[in-house]
């Protein structure tokens, strides 16, 4: 079998015959593993008959058509062009070169193919600041164990009063079956929301309920004060209460396909693969069987995302006083056997895992067990899903931060019963993704970030910042790794074209870093690459180079967490965000990499109820720092003394 047929076929379909690893090494893809893959894409590449018939049919596959606003118009088969609005024009050999930013449908004949006109560049904000919240942490003294949609509309109605913006954890749905998943990253769909971040008070089935009726759910409030949280005991409580107020409700919703999923996984399990093969499609007769069989229970749940519809649009209308507004999450994929991966099987591929090839801290590479889109389904179909999932994402978000935006370019595919290791880059078409999403982000105004943290090609950072998306730059990560020592870079010399931070989610707080708590925690989760007292002495060096840094800067004798903010708000980046964690001396960091039991991700609530870390003055001390960021852009403010707005 010829690899020359193999490797033009390979290309057809966007799958890596080879690549460059961490070390910018070149690496061969073992073909098998490179079948395997076409294999996922449905395509035969077993014989060399079966290559060079695949070869012939990439020249019919449908497509979808990509320009840039101010770009040169690229050609297309003569037809008529129909904008959304209605509007038509005829079209001859190319596109017409005044097409504003939207989505279009061209039809030759009996052909019909999409068009996504993209503006040439976002527009840019000036120079923000905000908070990053991981809104779970977030308990007030009125939470049900959980920080929810109401703590969220009170932080927002305070901090709108000087922050700009608030970056959110992502709000994605996970099957409603125990235990209920930690990980917001790990979602069983992008499209939906969490029901577990409702205010069950704050719904108007509670209002309208008699008294005993309320008496009945506020006794099942559970502990708002665990050190850890309990999703089950806060999810198991708050369901109950919303079951109790549930035949009260009168207008009761349609139940749509998330429903009937949610129905089914109570009944059947979390997975769709497991189910009995007739329920394994959406539209099949046994499932319309099940609708009917269980149409109360589909109702219950749409009404739980009605519910979690008009709870969040409370919150972002408490944060519209702020020039941004709410920034949500985009995880990287979702569960294969979730929601989202059966409903949207036609575009997604069947049995890959997502993840990351072998590098220096992960020599086996990562499996992250995450579904992919089809590249090739995704064209074919006008990127319909993924339109979706981004109108989904801007309905109550005034901007978006894409988790490892490097998966817009490429995914590492890993076909299954392989390792990590064993797996490929699958490419996709990055003028389309990023034209479907700043499209959607034009249209409403959004700011796009794109955390393009760790070993990521230079044509992402390029390509983001060449259409003002942000990037991401972390404070930790701000050395100069070619000089000796790895210094720490002046903030000056960050990039303007980034959202900065002093750390994220996945990484040491201010705290943990300054005093080498977070050696210790790895090292007690068992995921430490080396000895502890090597990592012990490359975290004593790492303050000792933060230190030099602050002493260039004149900011020695500050306290330490002003004196990091201090830096941030020195830098020319254009959004500044703060965390909470840090701004309260927590040593924990909400995930660490690696670890699923050892170690508490996700469940590590703020150390003080919300109403306290309002009125703390670090706080304030912190917000009266930032603001500096605005009021250097042309803004305005006075001092912060704490406390809620009210």
């Amino acid at each position: 079998m010829g690899d020359a047929d193999l490797e033009k076929l390979a290309k057809a379909y966007g799958v890596a015959t080879w690549y460059e690893d961490w070390q910018q090494r070149r690496v061969e893809v073992d073909r098998d593993v490179v079948r395997a893959v076409l294999k996922l894409l449905d395509v035969d590449a077993g014989s060399t008959k079966a290559i060079r018939a695949a070869l012939r049919a990439t020249r019919r596959r449908p497509r979808t058509i990509v320009m840039r606003e101010g770009h040169k118009p690229p050609r297309t088969a003569e037809g008529e062009l129909r904008a959304e609005d209605g509007g038509v024009r005829e079209v001859g050999d190319r596109l017409p070169a005044d097409l504003a930013p939207g989505w279009y449908r061209l039809s030759a004949g009996k052909r019909h193919t999409t068009v996504i006109v993209a503006p040439e560049r976002l527009a840019l904000r000036p120079r923000s600041w905000g908070w990053m919240l991981q809104l779970y942490a977030l308990r007030s003294a009125r939470s049900w164990g959980v920080g929810d949609f109401a703590d969220l509309a009170t932080f927002a109605t305070w901090a709108g009063r000087d922050a700009d913006a608030i970056l959110l954890n992502p709000l994605h749905a996970v099957a409603p079956v125990r235990p209920v998943p930690a990980s917001p990253y790990s979602p069983s769909s992008r499209r939906y929301v969490n029901p577990l971040y409702l205010r069950v008070e704050d719904t108007a089935a509670y209002r309208n309920a008699a008294p005993a009726v309320r008496s009945t759910v506020d006794g099942l409030r559970p502990r708002n004060d665990t050190d850890l949280i309990d999703y089950d005991a806060a999810w198991d409580a708050k369901q109950c209460a919303l079951e109790t107020l549930w035949p009260h409700q009168k207008d009761r919703p349609e139940g749509d396909d998330f429903a009937t999923y949610c129905a089914l996984a109570e009944a059947y399990g979390p997975d769709w693969r497991t189910w009995s093969a007739g329920l394994r499609r959406p539209g099949s007769a046994a499932v319309a069987d099940e609708r009917a069989a269980r149409r109360d229970r589909i109702a219950f749940h749409a009404w739980l995302q009605r519910l979690c519809d008009e709870q969040l649009d409370a919150a972002a209308k408490a944060a519209r006083d702020m020039a941004i507004g709410l920034v949500y999450d985009l995880a990287v994929g979702v569960d294969p056997g979730g929601a989202d991966s059966w409903m949207l099987q036609d575009v997604l591929a069947q049995g890959v895992r997502v993840g990351a090839p072998p590098d220096a801290f992960n020599q086996r590479g990562q499996d992250w067990g995450l579904a992919a889109w089809r590249p090739d389904r995704l064209a074919a179909t006008g990127y319909r899903a993924y339109r979706d999932l981004l109108a989904a994402t801007f309905k109550h978000a005034n901007g978006v931060r894409v988790d490892h935006v490097a998966g817009l370019w490429r995914l590492w595919w890993i076909p299954p019963g392989a390792s990590a290791d064993q797996g490929t880059y699958v490419r996709y078409d990055a003028d389309a993704m990023l034209g479907a999403l700043t499209v959607e982000a034009h249209q409403t105004g959004a700011v796009v970030v794109g955390e393009d943290l760790g070993t990521v090609p230079p044509k992402v950072t390029r390509g983001i910042h060449d259409r003002n998306i942000l990037g991401s730059t972390v404070l930790w990560f701000t050395r100069d790794w070619r000089k000796p020592g790895a210094p720490f870079r002046r903030p000056r010399k960050w990039p303007e074209l980034a959202l900065a931070s002093v750390s994220t989610h996945d990484l040491p707080t201010v705290q943990g870093f300054l005093t080498g708590t977070h050696v210790r925690l790895r090292a007690e989760a068992g995921v430490l690459t080396r000895d502890v007292a090597d990592e012990q002495a490359a975290a004593s060096a790492d303050v000792a180079a933060l230190e030099a840094l602050l002493g260039k800067e004149g900011l020695a004798d500050e306290d330490p967490l002003l004196a990091l903010h201090e830096l941030l708000a020195r830098s020319p980046c254009r959004l500044v965000l703060a965390s909470p964690y840090d701004v309260l001396g927590e040593v924990r960091q909400p995930n660490l990499p690696g670890t699923f039991d050892e170690y508490p991700n996700w469940r590590i609530p703020l150390p003080v109820p919300l109403e306290d870390f309002l009125r703390d003055p670090r706080t304030a001390a912190v917000v009266n720092l930032l603001r500096r960021v605005r009021a250097k852009a042309g803004g305005s403010g006075g001092q912060c003394t704490g406390g809620v707005k009210g």
